[in-house]
């Protein structure tokens, strides 16, 4: 019997040679432009009514190789020419499930430059990774160890816009393993004042990577946008801002990973809110500071977590007024402006955190859904002391 192991992604940074930065950024090119062709292709094909799929699009690639004006798809590995292809199919698959926008067009200068080898685009043997159309080895820096025995099924090459490297490669990893079952479960409230309050009272501060660095990066801003379009200073200056964000970038994914990662491992059960980040951040006045506390991020790195280790996490419905209910007696208030963190409930008088209250109603109704197998949602009236609730459609589950 075949055991299966978690597939997980090893991502390290790599300093290529002057040949191989070259044939990299050709294959990035002919990348984007092979997704574009195909992109307008089906977006003709949709006008009138028709369907394209991935072998069409492959018997496209294959016509537009023999033209004269697109040669040149010929001096780079066809390999990630065809990832690319199967990469605009699942757009367009999650598109007709209504689950994504309609497929946008890749641009020179915005989207992500990356190149994607599956098995028969790369060799990788004693440690050592060579791509197809390289005669050397990538100078990859080995900041953690692949696991033993590992073979990469796939290998992405990628370039930000600081100008760093990076290679992923997906292997299987036998050292991600359920967890020990235990009966702990916790509601994490996500704020921005702290960017987790649990139900155990217990409050983590948010880091404001973004706050950190804000002088210093108005100021690359500022010397950007004053240099001429076109300019080696400007493409400089650019490549000094886009630093400074990631910097600030990658402070904050650390930082998510470590917290995910303690919250995964303490409890059995973890109960978070159904949030709707892309509509917060069009509050001109907080959007900025949503967006540095990762909200959306912080979410999908628990939940893959609590999937790798056998976790259970819970989406409470986001209109459920988890602030507005008095976690002690049930009762709900009528008002609860963001300026009161505190209050004291008049049903009860027990005084309640705003942020600790509200994880522990996220709690509660977390627990009720799973021993019940529905949402609960409270009425909209304080009900007298007790938590009156109505059944609901089952809740998102992860």
């Amino acid at each position: 019997m075949t055991t299966t192991y978690v597939k997980r992604a090893f991502k390290y940074r790599f300093y290529p040679t002057d040949a191989q930065a070259a044939e990299l950024s050709r294959t990035f090119g002919c990348v984007r432009k092979v997704y574009n062709l195909a992109l307008a292709a089906r977006t003709e094909a949709w006008a009138r009514q028709e369907r394209v799929n991935y072998n069409a699009t492959s018997a496209m690639l294959t016509a537009w190789k023999k033209t004269e004006e697109l040669a040149f798809l010929n001096e780079v590995s066809s390999v990630p020419l065809q990832q690319c292809l199967r990469h605009l199919q699942t757009a367009f698959t999650h598109f007709f499930g209504k689950r994504a926008k309609y497929p946008r067009f890749k641009s020179k200068k915005k989207s992500r430059k990356s190149a994607e080898y599956t098995t028969s685009g790369f060799r990788f043997r004693d440690g050592k990774l060579t791509l197809a159309k390289m005669s050397e080895p990538l100078d990859i820096i080995w900041s953690r160890p692949l696991p033993a025995g590992a073979k990469p099924s796939t290998v992405t090459v990628s370039r930000d816009a600081a100008g760093r490297w990076f290679v992923s490669m997906l292997c299987e990893d036998p050292n991600i393993k359920p967890l020990p079952a235990n009966d702990k479960a916790v509601g994490v409230d996500v704020g921005l004042d702290h960017l987790l309050t649990l139900s155990t009272g217990e409050k983590i501060v948010n880091p404001r990577h973004e706050r950190r660095d804000r002088a210093r990066l108005a100021l690359a801003q500022r010397r950007l946008a004053k240099k001429e379009k076109g300019s080696a200073n400007r493409a400089k200056a650019r490549r000094q801002v886009a630093k400074i964000h990631a910097r600030i970038a990658d402070r904050r994914r650390d930082n998510l990973h470590k917290l995910t990662t303690r919250l995964v491992r303490e409890n059995q059960t973890l109960v978070i809110e159904d949030l709707t980040v892309r509509d917060m951040v069009k509050n001109r006045n907080l959007a900025r500071a949503i967006s540095d506390a990762a909200w959306s991020e912080f979410r999908s790195v628990l939940e893959y977590k609590a999937a790798w280790y056998e976790r259970d996490v819970g989406a409470v419905d986001r209109f459920f007024p988890s602030s507005k209910l008095c976690s002690a007696c049930g009762a709900l208030q009528e008002k609860m402006p963001l300026s009161v963190r505190t209050w004291t409930c008049g049903n009860c008088g027990v005084t309640q955190d705003r942020d600790v209250n509200a994880a522990k109603n996220l709690l509660a109704v977390g627990l009720t859904v799973t021993a019940c197998g529905a949402g609960v949602r409270p009425q909209r009236r304080t009900p007298g002391g007790q938590s009156a609730t109505k059944q609901e459609p089952p809740l998102r589950e992860p």
